[in-house]
């Protein structure tokens, strides 16, 4: 966990402040929510893995932290109006909204994959979707507040075999920018991180293959959850005041090069990159 504290924060006008975080249960959502607890932010958590999810809100509570866990299966619009109605009625307000959670898998077009493609339209579109219509209604009556998505890479270049995943992250790139324009009056600011290949710090991931794809990254480095929850406290906080509509890719340059450097790189990096993002933080 990043090592701010309430008191320390970066970013001292979100302390008090409610922030709803979906996929919160590990990987980046975790890390996300640990960052703006870390800012002093009452952090809802939900996630549909209870289990995962309480040891993580356990871990923040014990760091000091208000944190409150929600454990549902978002693709269900009753799930949502119950995570938006609970957290009103604890905390009143929601100031801020990272839709997070997604189903990362990826195949090819010809592969059959109906029932993933459907799954993928629930989670990763219809999802965020409702949650951001839910929360913006509530950011309304209170003056604004911020929604921060969490898209891809593959949203902009895709990915070698990224069926449906990368379509359904284009989409979210079109919803960030839909929403920018439509909620903008009001005072709500839209925009998404498109995260590049990100180390989770958990265990099965070949280093030896690893530092191989890390040296077709322009910065020679993986990302961290870290990287990507310093970018979203940032589009959380005032200091973005005047941010919206915007894709923010913290990729280490992955998207400014045409290709990656070495023979064969295209297919080995699809392999090695996949393994990255299938690696989570137990």
């Amino acid at each position: 966990m990043t090592e701010h504290g309430a008191d320390g924060g970066r970013y001292p006008e979100l302390a008090g402040k409610v922030a709803v975080v979906t996929g919160a249960a590990k990987g980046i959502g975790r890390g996300i929510a640990s960052r703006l607890n870390a800012e002093g932010m009452t952090v809802v958590a939900a996630d549909i893995d209870g289990a995962t999810l309480a040891t993580t809100v356990a871990a923040l509570r014990s760091a000091g932290a208000e944190a409150l866990a929600f454990t549902g299966d978002l693709r269900e619009a009753a799930v949502i109006d119950r995570l938006f109605r609970e957290t009103v009625e604890r905390f009143t307000t929601v100031d801020v909204l990272v839709n997070n959670a997604a189903d990362l898998r990826r195949r090819r077009l010809l592969d059959e994959h109906a029932d993933l493609l459907d799954l993928q339209l629930a989670t990763n579109i219809r999802s965020p979707y409702l949650c951001s219509q839910r929360a913006a209604a509530i950011m309304r009556r209170h003056g604004g507040g911020s929604i921060i998505n969490i898209s891809s890479v593959g949203a902009l270049r895709a990915h070698h075999r990224g069926f449906p995943y990368d379509v359904t992250k284009g989409a979210i790139n079109a919803m960030t920018l839909a929403m920018a324009i439509d909620l903008g009056e009001y005072g709500i600011r839209v925009n998404a991180i498109g995260p590049g290949v990100t180390f989770k710090g958990g265990r099965g991931v070949d280093e030896a293959e690893r530092r191989v794809t890390e040296e077709r990254i322009p910065l020679r480095r993986s990302g961290t959850v870290d990287d990507m929850a310093a970018m979203v406290a940032f589009l959380a906080s005032s200091e973005s005041s005047y941010v919206t509509g915007q894709v923010i890719y913290v990729d280490g340059g992955i998207t400014a090069q045409l290709s990656p450097p070495g023979p064969g790189a295209l297919e080995k990096d699809s392999r090695q990159i996949e393994s990255l993002e299938r690696n989570e933080t137990p």
